[in-house]
């Protein structure tokens, strides 16, 4: 078991946790390895322990003789520093418990003088001697305090096969019987000593290698400041994003409402100036045929026949208006044959190019490049002075893991200056993109072409 945050003593110390884990103290496996971690501790601090101390307290010393001891100084407390690593990969081997290293000592300017002076300044160096010092005494002392209770604790769980008729015995002047059960009480009693004092001692060892060999109280604080900025700023970043995208989206709902305003008011001109003009008039032709029907059969049939081309120009009118709402063919075929069919239509020469599969792309997307395209290409009929249109569908990957998009590309090699001008068919067109969450980009430098980029998501 390992962790990474400051240690407690439910991993390293059971036995102070409570009742029951008092009570498991000397068939807990933390006791064991409290034994192991204090047995390996006091021969390892003994010995190099007590070198690092011996050496910095030496070449502090040494200080004061003409400044001699500074560089050896230097060098004890890099001593100090990669003995503290040790010390802290041994902890978490034999506790599990990870103590942080602390940042290491950092040379305000280049050069050698810079760069002997941070290591002099390193405070988590002094601290690592000072722990080499008290962790040498502490573990030393509860490794004997282990030793001594758990010796005991032997000899008097062995008393009832060796003392029976010895001075020790004699001495008591008590029932041999009660003797016994006293000597075997007190061997469970120092076990029990010894296990919590094992518990015990390797729990003070690791809280005072978190105080010491780690980070300090103020580089801890600085980083959780750090930490709390860095989150204040992600916070406000993401509250302007919001703010932002708040307002582009109700500027687009606006444009959307705007736009599906304009068209409603589009198909009701076209009823009314068109395919209604028409079917009046085909209800005059139909009206003079009847009433010539008997007295001049050459009027009727005449009458006839213009009802009938009226009867054709209004289904025709029709079919083009119902285009304009939604085409059939989008429906029925799909993106590629409806760019086709509006390639087709168009007096200009136009290529068009897909890529990937269209079908993945929603109705609204699908729609909303279509009348991109339609709208673009009506566009160059009328105001390019174009040779050819280059039209390209494709679906492509988004950034951040988002859902895929439908990017429609419409370039012309006409005489550019297009704009997307309040009320015109552009404007609207980008008020039905924007809707839909998608991206309208027009580059029309004058006398170099248009070139009209849209992209929308494919679950629009």
């Amino acid at each position: 078991m390992t962790t990474t945050a400051a240690p407690t003593e439910a991993p390293v110390a059971p036995a102070l946790t409570g009742s029951m884990g008092f009570l498991r103290a000397p068939v807990d496996g933390a006791t064991w390895r409290g034994v192991a971690q204090l047995a390996v501790g006091a021969v390892w601090l003994l010995t190099f322990g007590l070198a690092v101390w011996v050496c910095v307290a030496v070449s502090l010393a040494l200080v004061p003789v003409l400044g001699a001891g500074l560089p050896l100084l230097a060098l004890s407390l890099l001593l100090a520093r990669g003995f503290a690593a040790t010390e802290r990969a041994r902890l978490a081997v034999t506790t599990g418990v990870a103590v942080r290293a602390p940042q290491p000592p950092v040379a305000e300017r280049p050069g050698w003088w810079p760069a002997m002076w941070a290591v002099l300044r390193d405070t988590r160096a002094w601290a690592a001697t000072a722990y080499a010092f008290v962790a040498t005494v502490l573990v030393s002392l509860a490794c004997w305090t282990v030793v001594v209770l758990a010796g005991v604790a032997l000899a008097a769980a062995g008393f009832p096969l060796y003392g029976r008729g010895t001075d020790l015995a004699a001495s008591l002047g008590a029932p041999w019987s009660l003797t016994v059960a006293g000597a075997l009480g007190a061997a469970v009693v120092l076990g029990w000593a010894a296990a919590v004092v094992a518990q015990y001692g390797s729990y003070l060892t690791v809280r005072l290698a978190v105080s010491l060999l780690g980070p300090s109280a103020a580089a801890e604080a600085g980083v959780r400041a750090r930490a709390a900025e860095r989150a204040a700023r992600v916070a406000e970043a993401t509250a302007h994003g919001a703010q932002e995208r708040a307002a582009v989206l109700a500027q687009t709902r606006a444009a959307a409402l705007e736009a599906a305003d304009a068209e409603r008011r589009r198909i009701e001109r076209d009823l009314h100036d068109g395919a209604q003009q028409r079917l009046v008039a085909l209800g005059v032709d139909l009206g003079v045929a009847r009433r010539a029907a008997d007295r001049d059969p050459a009027a009727a049939v005449a009458a006839l026949g213009h009802a009938h081309d009226e009867v054709k120009a209004t289904l025709a009118e029709l079919r083009d208006l119902v285009r304009g709402i939604h085409p059939a063919v989008l429906t029925d075929r799909g993106l590629d044959a409806a760019l086709s069919a509006l390639a087709a239509r168009s007096p200009v020469p136009v290529r068009v190019d897909t890529a990937g599969d269209l079908a993945t792309a929603g109705p609204p997307a699908q729609a909303a490049a279509y009348f991109v395209v339609a709208e673009a290409l009506t566009n160059v009929a009328k105001h390019a002075d174009a040779a050819r249109v280059h039209v390209t569908a494709a679906v492509v990957p988004a950034a951040d893991g988002a859902p895929p998009r439908l990017r429609v590309v419409v370039a012309d090699d006409g005489r550019g200056g297009a704009a997307a001008a309040p009320g015109s068919g552009l404007a609207g067109l980008r008020g039905r993109v924007g809707a839909l969450d998608g991206t309208f980009d027009l580059d029309s430098p004058t006398g170099g072409g248009t070139r009209l980029t849209v992209e929308v998501p494919c679950a629009s």
